[in-house]
């Protein structure tokens, strides 16, 4: 039963995201343990996509449709949505990611990509050795060492308080973009043909250029709306841990875009695209070739949502970033450590601004979609960790309610999942649209094992 006094947190940051007129009914009574109200954040960004997929479908038959959100399974799927059935996944973090006692602070290295630890730990002189870095790094400044790894290509950052964020030139800058960029980018014609309002997204086409974690969390929720999602990844790379959970429903493919002939397949696939999504830097594009007027030449009409990590205005636009890094710049991780009276960086019990700003991007793409339909306009949105962080820094809790009940086997849906890794099982979706099915027939799997087309 929806309590408004229980059910207020989310409310409140569903207003926020939204506007008051969303009408969501929320259910699932506890929360995540946190400084920060994460469980309504959680809440929220899942009701926000399942408005959006609401609005979608009324801008074909104009009729309501009721959305409900679990809270409890909500905050779950934040964790982890996949348990294996005997077999292990692979481990989240390398040997060097993690946080380290500089000499005037704290600093967290994020290493699980090769050419990231190459990054730092050629800055620091060492070997890939933990103990070796945390020598090095214990006798030098935390701020010292970030500007001087991410000058190397590589990915620090050093634990701010919220107040030193807030005053920062980049927290002055993120504060003052709005939580989704929108730009008008022309006219764009709508497929002829009715909508399923069961799988409301089948026949879209959506190309995937997004890696760990928020874009691909989007686009695992449009391809459980039957989206046709293509993921295009370079040839070396790998994110093992992040694709159990994230290539629910998709195909994919490996393409080197500094290669001229799969420049020429990624052309091909994008002029049949309905929607891009990706998560480069500025100007990433434009030097493979891809620019915005090239896309557009391409594929006139093209929906585009993009990720920045630490917003696209102010000193550090376009700084490479990830959840974890944002939680130190940001003063999330060093808030968690006072509130809980820790001695060293105390984060958030997920990673909330990942994938609540993946549920956003999927809200933003289905509004596109929407307002091509409605008004035969393209539009693009622009989102960031750092403008959900924001969102996030906004709601501090004083006290801490119950804490959910842990995961039980009636969470679970009724089908095992023969993943690519081994078999699973899949929570249940946390999100409720009247008379709209979410899942997918096709498992998550490893990356590139598919053709490139549509």
């Amino acid at each position: 039963m929806d309590d408004s006094a229980t059910f207020q947190g989310s409310r409140r940051i569903l207003t926020e995201i939204l506007g008051p007129q969303a009408t969501v009914t929320f259910a699932g009574r506890g929360e995540l343990p946190s400084a920060f109200a994460v469980s309504d954040l959680a809440a929220a960004s899942v009701a926000a996509a399942g408005v959006g997929v609401a609005d979608y479908l009324a801008a074909f038959d104009g009729a309501a449709r009721a959305v409900t959100v679990d809270r409890r399974l909500a905050s779950f799927w934040f964790q982890a949505s996949l348990f294996p059935l005997g077999w292990d996944p692979p481990p989240i973090w390398d040997a060097v990611a993690g946080d380290y006692r500089a000499a005037d602070g704290w600093i967290r290295l994020h290493t699980n990509a090769p050419h990231h630890r190459r990054a730092a730990l050629g800055v620091l002189g060492v070997g890939a050795d933990r103990d070796a870095v945390a020598r090095v790094v214990a006798r030098r400044s935390a701020a010292e060492i970030e500007t001087a790894v991410v000058a190397a290509g590589g990915c620090a950052a050093a634990m701010r308080t919220p107040a030193d964020w807030a005053a920062s030139p980049q927290g002055k800058a993120v504060a003052a973009e709005p939580l989704i960029d929108w730009r008008d980018t022309g006219p764009a014609t709508m497929p002829e043909g009715p909508v399923d309002p069961v799988r409301p997204l089948s026949g879209v086409r959506i190309l995937d250029l997004t890696r760990v974690l928020a874009g691909p969390v989007a686009t695992r929720f449009l391809a459980c709306l039957g989206a046709d999602v293509l993921r295009i990844d370079p040839p070396d790379w790998d994110e093992p841990a992040a694709l159990l959970e994230v290539m629910l429903g998709k195909r994919s493919v490996r393409l080197d875009l500094r290669d001229e002939g799969d420049r020429a397949i990624f052309a091909r696939l994008l002029a049949g695209a309905d929607l891009l999504v990706h998560g480069y830097r500025p100007g990433a594009l434009d030097g493979l070739g891809f620019g915005a007027a090239a896309r557009r030449a391409l594929r006139p009409g093209l929906i585009e949502v993009t990720l920045d990590a630490y917003g696209w205005t102010g000193p550090w636009a376009g700084r490479r970033g990830f959840d974890s890094l944002m939680q130190m710049s940001t003063g999330i991780a060093d808030a968690g450590m006072r509130h809980y009276a820790k001695d060293r960086p105390f984060p958030l019990p997920v990673q909330a601004l990942d994938h609540a700003t993946g549920y956003l991007m999927a809200f933003a793409a289905l509004t596109a979609l929407a307002a091509r339909r409605r008004e035969g306009r393209a539009m693009q949105a622009r989102l960031s960790l750092a403008r959900t962080a924001h969102l996030l820094l906004a709601h501090p809790v004083e006290e801490v309610g119950p804490a959910f009940d842990r995961v039980g086997e009636g969470d679970f849906g009724p089908a095992v999942e023969e993943t690519g890794w081994g078999p699973a099982k899949r929570l249940a979706m946390p999100l409720g649209v009247e008379n709209v099915v979410l899942g997918s027939p096709l498992p998550a799997r490893v990356i590139g094992g598919d053709t490139a087309r549509w």
